[in-house]
């Protein structure tokens, strides 16, 4: 259950105060419809973040061991640092009106994920972690954990959140991942 619970608790440490949750609140106040929204986020995650566990499967059966948790530590390094930095949401990334709210929550977040440190973590998670399946629900539980209550609360929630607080626990678990993988690197070579 591991390859649940710890993807679940990372992703959604590491969404609060992202650009997506930032997304949610806009699709919110645009839509006021909060189903359609949360359907659309489940889907365009598991989409989004299906793709990155399959590449993070695929590092962990083409690198050595070693060289896999290198890579790893480092990576985690580099997205503890990337979730220090505040994200924004600019205005040309607003979803067309035109469009209800699942399709335009589905296309928004699903290319508002591309390369996004979820996206990037959950492509470390599933190299680190062997149930592929239990890594992308648990990124997705994540996703869901950090934008559902601001999407069903809207403003009231994103303003009364600590996000500073938020960005530097989210930091200090990428860290501790970091130095646990170092630490089976060292260990195995």
């Amino acid at each position: 259950m591991e390859s649940f619970f710890i993807p679940t608790l990372i992703v959604a440490l590491a969404e609060i105060g992202d650009k997506t949750q930032l997304l949610a609140l806009l699709l919110a106040a645009r839509y006021r419809r909060p189903w359609p929204i949360i359907w659309g986020i489940v889907v365009a995650t598991l989409a989004n973040h299906f793709a990155a566990g399959a590449i993070g499967n695929w590092i962990s059966n083409t690198l050595s061991p070693v060289t896999l948790r290198w890579l790893l530590a480092g990576a985690f390094i580099a997205v503890a640092l990337w979730t220090l930095i505040p994200d924004k949401l600019n205005e040309d990334e607003t979803p067309a009106s035109r469009y209800g709210p699942f399709i335009a929550t589905l296309v928004a977040f699903f290319l508002a994920e591309m390369g996004d440190k979820t996206q990037i973590a959950t492509v470390m998670l599933a190299a680190r972690y062997p149930d592929f399946v239990l890594v992308i629900l648990g990124t997705t539980v994540g996703m869901l954990l950090a934008n559902v209550p601001v999407v069903l609360a809207g403003n009231f929630a994103a303003e009364r959140l600590p996000l500073t607080l938020i960005r530097r626990l989210a930091a200090a678990a990428f860290m501790a991942l970091a130095a646990y993988a170092a630490y089976e690197a060292l260990s195995l070579g």
